[in-house]
């Protein structure tokens, strides 16, 4: 099912749009998945969806940004397996970064040398809550990320997984100013560094929130301490500690935890998500293949 076009300017992620936006709350909140047990669809094969396949997970992706597909296809190392069901839903612009694998995917997975051992992906160490790309350029943004399981830890690893649209209109709910703050240029700040290919990185500042060109939204954010810098403004703080509190799966009905196994995959318009830290053994090392698009899930603009 094709969603109606919308316009840019009937966007109900302005604030302006007081109109819109309570007709597109309404229509979010209704039905609204309450376990990720209501995520997961069995897909036959991956690489070759059926059309209801195809439209169960489109569905749930109009719906919370987000499906989590289990197939059969197990340990199988196949990067054409993640490639594959990306394309069934439009996306073909990945993020290539440098320590990616010959795919463009990055192969998540431990790593004791080389210069992988220095970032946390590449570690057994957990990885709090965040959106891919926050540190990309302003026209490198990531609006899709897709995970794809080949091997889970022998203990831990979980996900938790929140819908970032879910994460705004809670905040806006609660004080429409909080929006207002996290949508300032200059919010969130990483500073200057050099990457580790010895290239420098300049300072990149920017939103939390933005709206895109088709009037979607996007979201850039990590709760990462470390090299990061709020804006000193006393209403972002507020706002970024009720963002904290909103994903604290205690308080928030809304943020989905679980563990996906071999065969299962995330796909989703860069939903809000985490990782925890987990033990791998000889019979189970985590490998997980992971997906940057700077394309948005075909047929999921916002709709009211």
């Amino acid at each position: 099912m094709q969603l109606a076009k919308q316009t840019t300017t009937e966007s109900p992620f302005y604030l302006d749009n007081e109109d819109s936006y309570q007709r597109w709350r309404d229509k979010k909140s209704f039905a609204y998945p309450e376990s990720i047990s209501e995520l997961l669809i069995e897909v036959k094969d991956p690489k070759h969806l059926s059309k209801s396949e195809h439209s169960a997970l489109l569905a749930l992706t109009q719906k919370t940004n987000m499906a989590i597909y289990i197939s059969n296809t197990g340990n199988d190392p196949s990067a054409s397996i993640p490639i594959a069901i990306a394309r069934q839903f439009g996306l073909k612009n990945i993020n290539k970064n440098w320590l990616a694998d010959e795919s463009g995917l990055t192969s998540l997975r431990v790593v004791d040398d080389g210069i992988r051992k220095n970032y946390i992906p590449y570690t057994n160490r957990l990885i709090h809550w965040h959106t891919d790309g926050y540190y990309n350029a302003p026209d490198q943004q990531i609006h899709a990320l897709n995970l794809h399981v080949v091997q889970q830890a022998a203990t831990g690893g979980e996900n938790q997984l929140m819908d970032h649209e879910i994460a705004y209109l809670l905040l806006r709910e609660k004080n429409p100013d909080y929006i207002r703050a996290l949508m300032a240029n200059d919010v969130m700040t990483i500073p200057a560094g050099t990457k580790a290919d010895g290239s420098a990185r300049p300072e990149r500042s920017g939103p939390v929130f933005s709206v895109t060109d088709s009037g979607n939204l996007h979201m850039r954010y990590t709760a990462r301490s470390r090299n990061i810098r709020w804006s000193s403004d006393p209403l972002v703080q507020e706002a970024v500690d009720y963002l904290r509190k909103i994903l604290d799966k205690e308080y928030s009905s809304y943020v989905f935890k679980g563990l996906l196994e071999p065969g299962m995959g995330l796909i989703s318009n860069n939903v809000l998500h985490d990782r925890a830290a987990f033990t791998d053994s000889e019979q189970n090392k985590r490998h997980y293949y992971r997906a940057r698009y700077f394309d948005r899930l075909a047929n999921t603009d916002f709709s009211l």
